[in-house]
């Protein structure tokens, strides 16, 4: 990890002695309050190294939308979105289900989140929500699968095999690496970030499944490229932990109790966002490209036309 890469002790952990805040402001004001999606939140506020500031409103991450309730539907509505990129692979649509979004037809939203290949549901209205379904997902790590299937087989043996002596966050900093070297993960993650740099583009809600890994680089990559510092990016990036805290509780309790799983807290460094995951992908961009904008303009290719669109739609001086 590089110098800019380290963080305080108590962030590596997750443990906070104090109330968090991230970019001067409280991280429970970040929430976008939706009872389904518990990780949902504003990138705005963050500061660049100019003194500019992430207009509110206009950025925001989330972990999946498919749990949202009718009054999450209702919170959504206020928000004014104009897009919406669902970030999730084909199985994990399969088994959990396509987004809830007002406004955009169930069949259409169902029938683009259930391809491998990207595509677009449009609205009727100008004013209406488009969504982009932009699935990153490989066979070498379909961590939802390869997870499904260790649990479902409730095999200790096979479960300690895979996510033992390291081996959680060996697939966990593998993802990550690969999220920088794969061609086509480069081009979805490019992908939003265009988006986002589009007239009228904005506000722009962008999502996995948990929030955490494709989201989190996608937000790493825009505060980054906006001229926000390393370590507020490795704040926002760790919020999941403490977005996720109760439900990761609740998730292996149920793991032990239910008999899936003789030692539950394999499973955790999968379920944590941790310092070294979001460092092996900076890391990665260090190894291939002389530096990060090097990256953003021939890795990512994203050209100053797209870098001034964003300096447009989300900075406010």
């Amino acid at each position: 990890m590089t110098e800019r890469q380290q963080l305080p002790a108590d962030a590596a952990t997750g443990a906070r002695t104090a109330p968090v805040t991230v970019g001067e402001q409280p991280a429970a004001a970040r929430s976008l309050g939706l009872s389904g999606a518990l990780n949902a939140r504003d990138l705005g506020g963050y500061r660049t190294a100019d003194g500019r500031t992430l207009r509110h409103g206009t950025a925001l991450r989330s972990d999946a939308l498919h749990r949202l309730s009718a009054q999450d539907l209702d919170t959504l509505r206020t928000l004014g979105l104009r897009q919406i990129v669902d970030l999730r692979g084909l199985a994990e649509v399969r088994e959990n289900g396509p987004d809830r979004i007002p406004g955009l037809p169930v069949a259409e939203i169902d029938a683009a989140e259930h391809s491998a290949t990207p595509m677009t549901v449009t609205p009727d209205t100008p004013d209406g929500v488009t969504l982009h379904h932009l699935p990153v997902h490989s066979d070498a790590f379909d961590i939802h699968v390869a997870l499904r299937e260790a649990l479902a087989g409730r095999d200790s043996t096979s479960q300690r095999a895979l996510l033992g002596n390291g081996g959680g966050e060996a697939i966990m900093t593998g993802l990550y690496r690969w999220f920088v070297t794969d061609a086509g993960a480069r081009d979805r993650f490019a992908r939003v970030l265009r988006l986002l740099a589009r007239p009228g583009g904005t506000p722009l809600l962008f999502h996995c499944t948990a929030g955490k890994d494709r989201t989190g680089w996608t937000a790493a990559l825009l505060l980054t490229a906006l001229g926000v510092d390393r370590d507020t990016v490795f704040d926002d990036y760790l919020l999941t932990n403490e977005r996720h805290a109760a439900l990761v509780d609740r998730l292996m309790d149920g793991f032990g109790t239910r008999g899936i799983m003789a030692e539950p807290e394999l499973i955790l460094p999968v379920y944590r966002a941790e310092p070294a995951y979001l460092a092996a992908a900076f890391a990665e961009v260090e190894s291939g490209w002389p530096s990060l904008d090097a990256f953003l303009t021939d890795g990512l290719g994203l050209d100053d036309s797209v870098r001034r669109g964003l300096r447009a739609n989300l900075l406010a001086d």
